[in-house]
């Protein structure tokens, strides 16, 4: 097992490190729990204390660079992800936040409504097309 600092660690950071350590917990534990995982099982698969991981979790331990990238792998998510940096534009035109909205609102309805909206959406897409 990987051994980490002792918690009077935590006292030592300065407010904007606690902030960083305390999202970047935050991200990690959303990230395990989307992938069903407990934080034993998280801690075992990076051979560390689940106590360890909670700590990280709770921002109150630094997550060791060390364990970003088996982290990420683990939870299927970027270190870049993980550590709250800016997403990468691709350049390629994404649905306006109104459209992704209205898309959310769809996938709420039941299929029978989806189906005719998506057939009306068909339409009016194949009309402005000509």
């Amino acid at each position: 097992m990987l051994t980490v600092p002792s918690l009077p660690d935590y006292a030592a950071m300065a407010v904007t490190d606690k902030v960083f350590y305390a999202q970047l917990g935050q991200r990690i534990a959303e990230a395990r729990k989307a992938q069903g995982m407990t934080q034993v099982q998280l801690a075992e698969a990076l051979g560390i204390a689940q106590q360890t991981l909670a700590h990280y979790e709770g921002g109150k331990l630094r997550v060791a660079v060390a364990l970003l990238p088996p982290l990420g792998q683990i939870l299927g998510v970027g270190v870049d992800e993980l550590i709250g940096a800016p997403a990468k534009r691709t350049g390629k035109r994404g649905p306006t936040p109104k459209l992704q909205q209205q898309i959310e609102r769809l996938s709420d309805l039941p299929q029978a409504k989806q189906r005719v909206v998506m057939e009306m959406l068909e339409g009016v897409l194949m009309q402005a097309s000509r």
